[in-house]
């Protein structure tokens, strides 16, 4: 099939892949775009998956203080060079990071981040919630699983749902930014900090 190099150029345009894989995606998707769009993130996110085993030693620190002065936060973000950290998309993606941990105020990065302690005892407490409501006995564990599922939502960056856009969560945005930037980036550390908090 003839692909038109406009319809090439406007796939490009919206997805910001290459030029090749956009013709590649609009020939498997017999000139369909919106076919074509999909066909370009389903290989984007398993060549951001591939990517997220490399070593990302390069990246920025990024500050925000929000209006009056009651609220800060700082982030590491690390990527695997330092063309890409001076990338605008790239510090652009670091800057709504701080912002959405400004509103949001995630207490860990990722669900690995969460000490086995805390979670012992969140299970436990969602264990006698159930009890204590008479739910029976066979289906209580699968009630903690669920608390706690909502739980790694609530405290965990990557489990979060993005403030500036509620139908994607902080982790997919991340696999997006690595499959646009073609490298491992790696939101490593934060510090949220809130004026007179112990």
């Amino acid at each position: 099939m003839e692909i038109k190099v406009e319809l090439v150029k406007e796939l490009r345009e919206k997805s910001s892949a290459g030029m090749m894989d956009c013709k590649k995606a609009l020939v498997e998707s017999n000139g369909d775009i919106k076919k074509a769009e999909e066909i370009l993130k389903v290989k984007g996110l398993s060549k951001a998956s591939k990517k997220a085993s490399r070593t990302a030693k390069e990246g920025i620190i990024d500050s925000y203080i929000h209006t009056g002065s009651k609220i800060g936060v700082m982030v590491e973000v690390n990527c695997e060079t330092d063309f890409v950290a001076r990338n605008e998309m790239f510090k652009n993606f670091v800057h709504d990071i701080t912002l959405h941990i400004t509103a949001a105020a995630p207490l860990y990065v990722s669900k690995e981040d969460v000490p086995q302690e805390m979670l012992d005892k969140e299970k436990e407490l969602y264990r006698k919630q159930a009890l204590n409501e008479g739910k029976p006995e066979k289906i209580i564990d699968r009630i903690a699983e669920g608390k706690l599922k909502k739980y790694y939502e609530e405290n965990c960056l990557l489990e979060q749902l993005f403030v500036k856009d509620n139908d994607v969560k902080i982790g997919d945005l991340l696999k997006q930014h690595i499959a646009k930037m073609g490298e491992n980036i790696v939101i490593k550390r934060f510090e949220r900090y809130i004026l007179g908090e112990e």
